[in-house]
């Protein structure tokens, strides 16, 4: 039986022959690139990647003495096209109200070389016309960008797809978010209870779109319950797949590292570009991960949070490493983003939070303003990053001296992200209550015309 190809897969399989050969070429300069890097020959088994031999639907891969032959048809075509968005390695991961535009500006300002939108609730976004004004915002140089979103229905999902499909660089599916509100959903992390409808949804975005469907999990307890899973999403369509080396059960980072070992098993066994996810601190990391696992790239998320310039590669040189004083600079640049692109008030005060956070410790009068004010907009968050730093030099200190202790601070976080938590999951209820109350009138509406016109 053959495999039914995208005009997507068709089309960048087609230029596979013709950019073989520089293919090879571009391999040599890989090698040579990441040798530099120190991520050459640890990562690779031979002088060239197995990704490199690919001709249609044949894969054929040099991982081992044997040439296996891979039923991947898309892999060609899903690294051509990984090329031609710049082979990026250095990611802004979706967040819940925290990757928006502005936020995603400021890191590909400060060394990101792709991003994530937050993610979209796929029935929200196909029905509710303000929803997607709010939460799907771009640019013209918000690029490369994959547009998350969560769902359960192929239908729904691929509905809300076209709405951005001609305005990103692909569209990746949630199957990692482990949070309460995912739960109740049945999305994200969860949807790994029915593995078949997740490939229903792969394969339908991988047949019906313009653009590559990517993949965003978690891995299972056991390492090779994780491999077939991502195998069989490579099978189903997916171009890209990103792994968090942690389960859904394990929510918290700060309280357990990410497995990297996984990572490295699931980049090992696909033929697709892998993205690694967990333990992401800094930018060392970033490059020792890459190094680890043999991923294509990696994803930050509360690291890129706290430091912007994560990835900056002047976090690599002698005084570049990143200071408490930079929380309240970035907080200016990211409000001056906010100026360009309007941006709700709840996701900039969240990013406020995270890149004041340690010096709010201290000020407890900016924090309580911050957290309770009724009169704090863009001009005076900007002030209070001025009066921050004012202080800080009056004090003659370049850092921070909390006046909350570490506990009770940890538990305000707690409480906090709590109510983050139950103010979305509100907000999705009553958005899809909305939702169904207009289709409810709709439908009445075309009955009393249907019994009009019947008499």
């Amino acid at each position: 039986m053959h495999k039914v190809v995208s005009h997507w897969h068709f089309r960048m399989l087609e230029s596979s022959v013709t950019h073989y050969y520089r293919a090879i070429a571009k391999a040599s300069l890989t090698l040579s690139c990441m040798h530099r890097l120190n991520l050459g020959s640890k990562s690779l088994k031979s002088p060239v990647p197995a990704r490199f031999f690919a001709h249609k639907s044949r894969i054929y891969s040099t991982k081992s003495s044997m040439v296996q032959v891979s039923d991947v048809p898309h892999s060609s075509a899903a690294w051509e096209w990984f090329r031609s968005i710049g082979s990026p390695a250095w990611w802004v991961a979706p967040m819940v109200d925290q990757s928006e535009l502005a936020f995603r500006e400021l890191c590909r300002k400060h060394g990101s070389t792709a991003a994530y939108t937050p993610m979209l609730h796929a029935r929200l976004f196909r029905d509710g016309h303000i929803y997607r004004k709010e939460m799907f915002t771009t640019c013209p140089g918000d690029r490369p960008l994959l547009a998350q979103f969560c769902a359960n229905d192929p239908d729904i999902l691929l509905a809300a797809a076209r709405y951005v499909e001609d305005q990103v660089d692909g569209v990746d599916i949630n199957l990692g978010c482990p949070q309460r509100i995912a739960k109740k959903g049945k999305y994200g992390a969860y949807l790994m209870d029915d593995i078949d409808l997740v490939e229903r949804m792969v394969r339908k975005l991988a047949d019906n779109l313009t653009v590559p469907v990517t993949v965003k999990i978690r891995r299972f307890p056991n390492i090779d319950d994780t491999v077939d899973y991502a195998k069989r999403l490579e099978a189903a369509g997916a171009s890209l797949l990103a792994i968090h080396g942690r389960t859904r059960e394990q929510k918290r980072a700060k309280e357990v590292l990410a497995d990297w070992e996984v990572i490295k098993a699931v980049k090992a066994a696909l033929t697709i570009p892998v993205l690694a996810n967990g333990n992401i601190r800094d930018l060392a990391d970033a490059y020792e991960c890459m190094k680890y696992t043999g991923a294509d790239g990696v994803l930050s998320a509360e690291s890129l949070l706290e430091d912007p310039a994560l990835y900056s590669q002047r976090r690599l040189q002698p005084g570049g490493a990143v200071t408490f004083l930079d929380g309240p600079r970035m907080a200016i640049e990211y409000v001056d983003q906010c100026r360009q692109h309007t941006t709700p008030w709840r996701m900039v005060k969240g990013h406020l939070f995270k890149l004041l956070g340690p010096w709010l410790s201290e000020y407890t009068d900016l924090r309580d303003e911050l957290n309770i004010g009724k009169d704090v907009d863009l001009d005076r968050a900007v002030e209070m990053c001025n009066e921050i730093m004012a202080r800080a030099e009056e004090s003659g200190r370049d850092y921070p001296i909390p006046q909350i202790s570490a506990r009770k601070l940890a538990k305000m976080e707690e409480e906090a992200a709590k109510k983050a938590a139950i103010e979305e999951q509100e907000r999705e209820a009553d958005a899809l209550k909305e939702i169904e109350h207009q289709g409810a009138e709709q439908r009445k509406g075309k009955e009393q015309n249907t019994m009009a016109m019947a008499k």
